[in-house]
């Protein structure tokens, strides 16, 4: 267990940056620096075309629901008038029937 721990103290103390670190650093930033600016284009352009493309399916399902929600009510309206007519021709019997009852 001691060579663990100083192993670990070893690992953990702290040590002097090389001394080109910065340089590099502000190297790499710099190289870096107009690839940021069409990678953030990038983005916002696939940004945008998502945004579109989510727009566009959402709009289409609405449409879609609002054509089902539209047959669904022309066939209960259909069922309704079906439903009525066989009333009136049920109300028109049972009255061709109490005529003749009272005859």
């Amino acid at each position: 267990m001691d060579d663990f721990e100083r192993e670990l103290r070893e690992a953990m103390e702290r040590q002097p940056a090389p001394p080109n670190l910065k340089r590099r650093v502000m190297e790499q930033r710099s190289w870096r620096r107009p690839q940021s600016h069409a990678f953030a284009w990038q983005r916002l352009a696939a940004s945008v075309a998502i945004a579109a493309v989510l727009g566009g399916a959402l709009a289409w399902h609405r449409a879609e629901q609002r054509r089902k929600g539209e047959a669904a009510r022309q066939q209960v309206l259909t069922a309704l008038r079906i439903t009525n007519h066989a009333l009136n021709e049920m109300n028109a019997r049972l009255a061709s029937h109490d005529r003749n009852d009272q005859e």
